[in-house]
């Protein structure tokens, strides 16, 4: 189940973006299963502020990467978090429950015994 907003709530995603080495956030309206598979979740409907007299580098940046993207799916495993921004917010519901998936971290795989 995709979930929406009305104009004044929105999400922000933070992520680690493996092409860039770097933690970005962006903001959107949309969050939805991904058709990639469980793993995924797939961001759309990109919000930039275009009203600010403030001409802003970061946001720039991130508007002229996202123009021509329709949407994004990342990796449940790169995402740092998600906010839910506005009053009247429905909160996030998907169609595939992830809540069952284990993430592994390196301190928990075994060991190789040494000889």
């Amino acid at each position: 189940m995709e979930s929406k907003s009305n104009r004044n709530n929105f999400f922000m995603v933070t992520y680690r973006d493996p092409t860039q080495d770097k933690i970005l956030t962006v903001k959107a309206k949309s969050i939805s299963d991904s058709s990639l598979g469980l793993s995924f979740i797939r961001i759309s409907d990109f919000l930039f502020e275009s009203d600010s007299l403030l001409v802003k580098p970061d946001e720039e940046a991130m508007k002229k990467r996202f123009e021509d993207v329709k949407s994004l799916h990342l990796s449940i495993y790169t995402i740092i978090s998600i906010e839910e921004i506005g009053k009247k917010h429905s909160g996030l519901r998907f169609q595939n429950d992830k809540s069952n998936l284990v993430v592994l971290s390196s301190a928990d795989k075994p060991k190789p015994k040494k000889p």
